[in-house]
């Protein structure tokens, strides 16, 4: 995630393609290849240890959903520690193209492909009823408010969903939607990602944690 993020929902990085290691699960340490996309650049190892040990207790058979997949990072996480079922949408050819080998390299029987505009996407298709969101938009559209308020109206939610939310750390988190709250933030460069859960369980109601 560059200073600069491309519209198409690419990740920041500079210099010429890298590769992403799976961090945990089925196919932990396994790695691949990152599409040569200018601005492309998986979520950090980092973040997505800390994401998904904040999803642990939730993710297994989760049905999940990754706007913007970029290099898939996030989603592939998620299936190698046991979603069941994970939506990509990406609106590049060449990273939509990259995905596809990663899932055939995997054996991933859980990945699906949309190679569309993720906006448009929210807004013309058919909702489905999501365990577990992932949303890490171009930092330059500042869209984060709007997809949630989607994804919410929109019906493409379980009753108890995740809400991954990724953002520049200059930017403060924005409203919620009504019954939303949430539950854990940190900061890692200039990154500021949190998660979020519409029907929180006992005890993490508004109580943010690290």
């Amino acid at each position: 995630m560059a200073q600069r993020r491309p519209r198409s929902g690419l990740s920041r990085r500079t210099g010429p393609p890298g590769r992403l290691r799976i961090v945990a699960g089925k196919w932990r340490s396994r790695v691949l290849p990152v599409a040569d996309v200018p601005g492309l650049r998986p979520t950090s190892e980092r973040i997505r240890e800390t994401l998904f040990n904040w999803l642990q207790p939730y993710i297994e058979g989760a049905r999940c959903l990754d706007l913007f997949a970029g290099s898939g990072a996030l989603g592939l996480e998620a299936l190698s520690r046991g979603a069941a079922q994970v939506t990509f949408v990406e609106s590049s050819g060449v990273a939509s193209a990259n995905l596809r080998r990663a899932f055939e390299t995997l054996d991933a029987a859980g990945a699906e492909l949309v190679q569309a505009n993720a906006y448009q996407w929210l807004e013309s298709s058919a909702p489905g009823s999501y365990d577990i969101v992932l949303l890490d938009p171009p930092f330059a559209d500042d869209a984060l408010g709007g997809l949630c308020a989607t994804l919410e109206e929109r019906g493409w939610l379980a009753p108890a969903a995740w809400i991954y939310l990724e953002q520049d750390r200059s930017r403060p988190l924005p409203d919620l939607p009504a019954g939303w709250a949430l539950t854990h933030e940190k900061t890692a460069g200039n990154v500021r990602y949190a998660l979020a859960c519409r029907k929180p369980p006992r005890g993490t109601d508004h109580e943010v944690r690290a």
